[in-house]
């Protein structure tokens, strides 16, 4: 089995490293940068399409607003920024907001925090990819057929590329989200200086299309909605920010300084691009519906179902370079994979997150454990399945699925920025240095604005999206704070029953006496080798125990028993149904309840095969008995291992491998001992 199941691995995730090669998978800033952001800074490529979706409604009227609109966004954004700067300084162990919350507000608050960041981080995955999906299926039709199909598939090569560890990852991310970042930049500056100097006419492709409008002028309370609405749809940039402040830890020294920085460098890339966007769909006439086919409307006539309506980043790429030109195609491209690669923020964040939450005993302990490329391997592996089922129910349509995203963050930014008040608080009572003080107090002033303003937008999108599927995501946050809570009391409740007591008890006084049982079913190398171990154990009562399945058999192994005269009773069980556990386990009670201080040891002869479907050939009487009497109080279990021929075969196989050297290696040494190459500059 171990064959079978390495290789692939080795090839699929790469060569295990040692734990002391942990600091060699630290991420500069250059790698942070599109490891913990690519989130925020590829929703530029859907955000300012679900600001336009949602002012449709009201009609091409309502499209005067989203200059206001991206404005809310940005202060946002800023306020988001120099808020969670504070946090990475002073909670830089990577706990982020469920540290921050849990160590101001309370454990409640912090569970309250965590099941929000990690329902976040599926929808993070799920939307990332669905919208991917539906960007590369406007060119390939292929896609578009399978839309679930292909963003499973895209959902395992990222689980498997995060599987290698977090700086290779990382490393392969860089380049198409450096890319794409860069592809948008050029297109704002050319289409700045094509409208602005050269005096151009750029036009979208949906530019001559009108809007039929659901709602005719709207005002009062119906239009503020509307706009509320609207913000809450580009509040999606934001989504993401709060992954930096939960993946310091893989930052290099200084962390903190490095996070910060990534952080005002991530907000400010983040709010050029969305507004940029925002102004070129203005200016080329960008026409967006919320249901193109019948809706966005050409010499007064419905597109119809044929109509493909694509992304508002794409309509102003093709009216700034042209459609088909190079550049056209290159951002479309990398628009099309940073998409994809948008979800690795959330790779990153969620298994970092489950971890400390394992550590803290409100997750299985496996999640805390790293895997062979020193990554959270099973951290990844739960938030792929998680994303998969959800794309799944939600057949990969990135606007259903959007409707649940962004309550789960605000909810985290509203409770972190209000621990931070509490934190400056805590501090300012005890500190005298005016200095330090003054500090503090701006520090305190930032977060106190960040916890208004993103609390304002968390009562905004609950009003605004609590129909349009916010409910789910809610309904997500309470299942993992109902699960986490149950997983947490279940860890206190072991742990306070095996806690070892101060003064003596059951558990430390010597047993009286020790009987010790020998499970014998043939007289056998593995029988002779058990029997032997047994007589080594000294133990006050020996005896060997068989079941009475076959009355022919039993009468064979009692004349050779005492043939060879073995100096250890036999004892014979009936089992009139041919059962073996049963009487095994009744004949141990019963001595257990005879002699209550007695120790009863089971001595199980087992063999040791060396191929995977060997296993399912031996043992498995062995491995229900054991079961069953893990069950038994005061009752132990000792197996007896007797080697086959195969098992010996197998072990030499796998000393082989371990001694194998890539060709050149044995030429060259090993690469800890083998010269480093002078750098250049020598």
């Amino acid at each position: 089995m171990s064959k079978l199941t390495d290789v692939p691995k080795r090839i699929l995730i790469g060569r295990a490293l040692r734990s002391d090669r942990l600091g060699e998978t630290l991420l500069p800033k250059r790698v942070a940068l599109p490891v913990f952001a690519s989130d925020p800074l590829s929703s530029v490529a859907y955000a300012p399409g679900e600001v336009l979706l949602v002012l449709s409604i009201a009609g091409v009227s309502a499209y005067q607003f989203s200059p206001w609109i991206a404005l809310a966004v940005v202060v946002l954004m800023f306020t988001v920024v120099a808020s969670y700067r504070q946090n990475v300084h002073a909670y830089p162990s990577g706990g982020g907001d469920y540290e921050v919350a849990t160590t101001n507000l309370g454990p409640k608050a912090g569970l309250t925090v965590a099941s929000a960041l990690l329902v976040d981080y599926v929808l993070t995955v799920a939307v990332s990819i669905s919208s991917g999906i539906e960007n590369l299926g406007s060119a390939i039709p292929f896609v578009v057929e399978h839309k679930v199909l292909c963003a499973v598939a895209v959902i395992v090569l990222l689980t498997l590329m995060n599987l290698r560890g977090v700086r290779e990852s990382g490393t392969l991310f860089a380049i198409p989200t450096y890319v794409f970042v860069t592809g948008v930049f050029i297109m704002i500056v050319w289409g700045a200086f094509r409208g602005l100097v050269l005096g151009d006419t750029m036009r979208a492709p949906t530019a001559g299309y009108e809007i039929k409008a659901e709602h005719q002028g709207l005002a009062g309370f119906a239009l503020v909605f509307l706009l509320l609405r609207a913000f809450s749809s580009g509040c999606a940039a934001l989504t993401g920010v709060e992954a930096i402040s939960n993946g310091v830890p893989a930052f290099r020294k200084p962390k903190s300084k490095n996070a910060a920085t990534t952080l005002a460098m991530m907000g400010l890339l983040a709010v050029t691009m969305f507004c940029g966007i925002i102004a070129l769909a203005m200016t080329t006439k960008v026409r967006m519906a919320e249901n193109p086919a019948a809706d966005l409307l050409h010499d007064g006539v419905a597109l119809g179902s044929g109509y493909v309506q694509n992304p508002v980043i794409s309509q102003v790429a093709e009216a700034v370079f042209g459609r088909g030109s190079f550049l056209f195609v290159v951002l479309a491209a990398a628009t099309a994979l940073v998409l994809f690669l948008a979800a690795n923020t959330a790779y990153n964040g969620f298994p970092l997150l489950g971890s400390i939450l394992a550590q803290d005993r409100y997750l299985p302990r496996q999640l805390h454990t790293r895997g062979d490329r020193l990554a959270f391997s099973n951290g990844i592996v739960l938030l792929a399945g998680a994303a998969a089922l959800l794309v799944f129910v939600y057949g990969a349509d990135s606007t259903r699925l959007i409707q649940l995203y962004i309550v789960g963050v605000f909810v985290s930014f509203t409770l972190s920025q209000t621990g931070m008040v509490r934190h400056w608080n805590r501090h300012l009572a005890a500190e005298r240095d005016p200095a330090r003080r003054s500090h503090m107090i701006r520090s305190r002033a930032i977060n106190a604005f960040g916890a208004f303003f993103t609390g304002l937008v968390l009562v905004v999108v609950l009003v605004t999206k609590f129909t349009h599927g916010a409910w789910v995501a809610l309904l997500g946050m309470v299942i993992f704070y109902a699960t986490m809570t149950a997983i947490r009391k279940h860890y206190d409740r072991v742990a306070e029953e095996i806690a070892a007591p101060e003064g003596p008890s059951d558990d430390s006084v010597r047993p009286s006496r020790v009987h010790s049982i020998v499970l014998i079913s043939k007289i056998h190398r593995p029988t002779l080798r058990a029997l032997a171990y047994a007589r080594l154990m000294r133990s006050d009562t020996l005896e060997a125990l068989t079941v009475n399945v076959d009355p022919a058999e039993t009468k064979v192994l009692r004349e050779e028993w005492e043939r060879r005269g073995i100096d250890v009773p036999l004892k014979v069980l009936d089992s009139p149904y041919r059962e073996i556990t049963r009487p095994i386990i009744e004949y141990v009670k019963s001595l257990r309840k005879e002699s209550p201080r007695d120790a009863i040891s089971v001595i199980i002869p087992e063999y040791v095969v060396g191929h995977w479907y060997e296993h399912l050939l031996h043992n498995q009487s062995a491995l229900r008995l054991k079961g069953r009497l893990l069950f038994t109080p005061g009752v132990m279990v000792t197996s007896v291992p007797y080697q086959l021929q195969s098992s010996e075969a197998a072990r030499n196989r796998a000393r082989r491998r371990q001694e194998w050297h890539a060709p050149g290696t044995v030429r060259r040494g090993p690469a800890e001992q083998r010269p480093k190459e002078p750098s250049a500059g020598n």
